[in-house]
Order: C-alpha cells, then structure tokens, then sequence
C-alpha cells in the first residue's frame, strides 16, 4: 500500500543514523592517546610585545 511507504522511510532513517552513531562512538573510543613526555621543566613564556 503506498500509504504505508513513509514508515519505510523512517525506519530507514533510524537505522542508517544508529548506524551512524555507532560508528562516530566506536571511532572515539578506539582512538588511543599517548601524551609526549616532557623530560625538561618548562621554560616560562616571555611575551615582549612591540606596539
């Protein structure tokens, strides 16, 4: 019955944006982040401004 197509097309929607999240979530989460290690003690930031 065409009257009964846009519930199709919501479904659809639904899964593609599930599918969608997941994938963003999953990508976030796998991501693993070494921080450099700094061995040196950090140098003071000196700002000389010219005008």
């Amino acid at each position: 019955m065409p009257q009964m197509a846009p519930i199709n097309w919501l479904t659809l929607y639904f899964i593609f944006l599930s599918v969608f999240l997941m994938f963003i979530i999953l990508n976030y989460y796998s991501f693993l982040y070494f921080p450099k290690t700094i061995k040196t003690p950090a140098k003071k930031l000196i700002l000389s401004w010219k005008w």
